[in-house]
């Protein structure tokens, strides 16, 4: 019995080592094997990263050399320290933590030890690198941005974590990614592929020449260049409108969902987000909590859209068939209901059609239109998830599928939205609101900019984006496909009436601009603070939204200027002066220009909260920059028409 039992013990652990090496040379064996050789050395020669091009063609984003000191920790050898810190420019400090940091990623793979030296540093170490055993320099791309706008669109690229390498493992400590806009949005499409070498050694640890006469080497692809919807002339024209304002500007065509603009403000210059200088002044413009420049206001701030939401009440309540154009809503300078007065800007007794509710913007005209809509089969719970479902339709409550790297969703509320206020009873009048744009709704400048678009369009829409061409490639099918509203074509040609009315006689008459005819409607955006637990009124928001021509449009936009007081006050102004820049391609208004020039809102933001209730009437709070400023804005203005190549 035990000559069997120690037969079979030798058959199994014959059999044992065989599997096992039947496994490691069959099942496991692959190219990747080579990464753990310790005779091989792995040498990365990184693509140059794509251009990237404005929709007419001019280059917004290049690429300039880069040189990393790398470091393999386990094949460094005793070095002069102190030496070596001196020709790297840092302290040993700064080296021990380094190597460490190296060692700890892993001993055998390399790790950048300096990043993006210059020329000049890289001319003189090159020289000495032989005396560092474990050291070498490699070559890679940096971003070179050939303008100074548009650093929201165009992001920027930083170095790798180790989240971003356990997601994707094209990345190695020390890779470059898109951190934000374009550059993370497109980020594969941008990257290329990294080429590799194998390079074999000897027992010295010297190279000897390519692995197998370089059979399992590759060579790098460069990424494919892009080209951009953004114009960068009404771009940069955007930014200098919104110098010392806050907020946000989105332009879209109508017929292709193409942004042609992209505006946050404050903004920064991209080139600040490159080189070794990237972390400390990106950790600058992060810690700015006042400015935000990092926060992308035109995708990210959410504001409560206030008279131009007017426009979607006026369209559901005709396809629910509560209002006819003609019908008529006495105002009295404004709506009571219960004990609060929504007031407007009407005469007492005013009566007011669709058209001329929305000339006017009357609050009275569209508080009613909207308990209609509510209130159409006595069931305001119904009614509120139909009125929801109307608004969803045009891309508001939720995110719009788009190409860019950042946004928000909105709100849109419908009746589970409000259950944990009112469970049992629901009437119209809790969220009347609503029917101003005021109260749970909430929207971007992007969504507003869209909604506009569908307006234009006549019912329906193109998903935003912001990409027009990638270098043998097509756009997929999101972005090409119309997205219909469920509002019917016909009507739209009263509200778009109404809009054209705002400028030929209503809140911004003295804003037309000769021979386009725009469509429009002003906003101005209560806005409240919890100071010391209390809600306080702080200065209104001014929004504008419109859309040129009114037949044949090619432009819908919306303007977001914080604490502007009132909509035609800074919003109306720069919307009317960047739909003739984007139609005629140069500006006749010069008045209107000249006053957003002249005037800043700085002193507004530096104000220290007052407690105190604006007043519309208050006419003393009105900065004007002073001349050398203006002189340096006049400066970027002549540069900006400047006829480009």
């Amino acid at each position: 019995m035990r000559q069997f039992l120690l037969f079979f013990s030798i058959i199994f652990v014959g059999l044992l080592f065989i599997s096992r090496l039947f496994y490691l040379q069959i099942y496991s064996y692959d190219e990747h094997s080579l990464y753990d050789d310790n005779a091989i050395r792995t040498v990365y020669d990184y693509p140059k990263r794509g251009f990237v091009y404005d929709r007419n063609g001019s280059l917004l984003v290049a690429n300039e050399p880069s040189y990393d000191v790398m470091v393999i920790p386990r094949e460094v050898e005793t070095l002069d320290t102190l030496e070596f810190c001196d020709l790297l420019k840092i302290d040993k400090n700064q080296f021990i933590k380094t190597y460490n940091k190296a060692r700890n990623y892993s001993p055998r793979l390399p790790s950048v030890f300096v990043p993006q030296l210059s020329k000049e540093d890289y001319a003189v170490l090159q020289e000495k690198m032989r005396k560092y055993t474990g050291f070498y320099i490699q070559k890679r791309s940096l971003r070179h941005y050939e303008t100074t706008i548009g650093a929201n669109v165009l992001g920027d690229i930083g170095e790798v974590n180790n989240r971003d390498i356990n997601k994707d493992a094209y990345y190695k400590m020390g890779d470059l990614i898109g951190r934000q806009g374009i550059e993370a949005s497109y980020e594969k499409t941008l990257r290329g592929a990294k080429g590799i070498k194998f390079i074999q050694k000897d027992r010295f640890n010297r190279n000897i020449g390519p692995y197998k006469n370089g059979k399992f080497d590759t060579i790098p692809e460069q990424g494919k260049d892009i080209t951009i919807t953004i114009d960068a002339q009404l771009q940069a024209y955007g930014e200098l409108l919104m110098q010392n304002k806050r907020g946000g500007i989105i332009a879209i065509e109508p017929s292709t969902g193409e942004i042609l603009t992209m505006v946050a403000a404050p903004t920064y210059d991209p080139n600040l987000l490159v080189g070794r200088d990237r972390s400390k002044n990106f950790t600058k413009l992060y810690n700015d909590d006042k400015a935000n420049p990092l926060f992308n206001r035109s995708l990210q701030g959410v504001y409560e859209p206030g008279s131009p939401f007017k426009l979607m009440n006026a369209l559901i309540g005709l396809q629910e068939g509560v209002i006819s154009p003609n019908e008529t809503v006495t105002c009295y300078k404004g709506y009571k209901y219960g004990n609060r007065f929504m007031k407007c800007h009407c005469n007492y007794g005013t009566r007011n059609n669709m058209i001329t509710g929305i000339q006017r913007s009357c609050n009275a005209y569209f508080a009613t239109t909207y308990r209609k809509i509510l209130d159409k089969d006595g069931n305001a719970s119904h009614g509120i998830n139909n009125w929801s479902k109307h608004a969803k339709s045009f891309g508001l409550g939720q995110f719009l599928n788009n190409d860019l790297f950042v946004g928000q969703k909105g709100r849109i509320p419908d009746r589970d939205y409000y259950k944990h206020i009112y469970p049992k009873t629901f009437y119209s009048t809790y969220t009347i609101s609503n029917a101003i744009g005021q109260g749970e709704v909430a929207t971007t400048p992007i969504q507003l900019a869209n909604m506009i678009a569908a307006i234009a369009n006549r019912g329906h829409y193109y998903t935003p984006h912001i990409i027009k061409d990638i270098k043998g490639e097509t756009l997929p099918d999101q972005f090409t496909k119309p997205k219909q509203t469920t509002i019917d074509k016909e009507n739209f040609e009263p509200v778009i009436e109404g809009m054209l009315q705002v400028y030929k006689k209503g809140t911004a008459s003295f804003l037309q601009v000769k021979d386009i005819d725009i469509c429009g409607k002003t906003g101005t955006v209560e806005n409240f603070a919890v100071i010391d637990s209390l809600r306080t009124q702080l200065t209104d928001h001014s929004i504008f939204v419109a859309f040129a021509p009114k037949d044949n449009p090619k432009i819908a936009i919306a303007v977001f200027v914080e604490n502007g007081y009132w909509g035609s006050r800074f919003a109306g102004k720069m919307a009317s002066l960047l739909i003739e820049k984007h139609i005629k391609g140069h500006i006749t208004r010069k008045d209107l220009e000249e006053w957003i020039l002249k005037h800043s809102l700085e002193d507004e933001y530096a104000k220290p909260y007052s407690g105190k209730p604006f007043n519309i009437n208050d006419k003393a709070i009105l900065q004007i920059v002073d001349d050398q400023e203006y002189n340096r804005l006049k400066s970027l203005l002549k540069e900006i028409n400047k006829p480009q190549n």
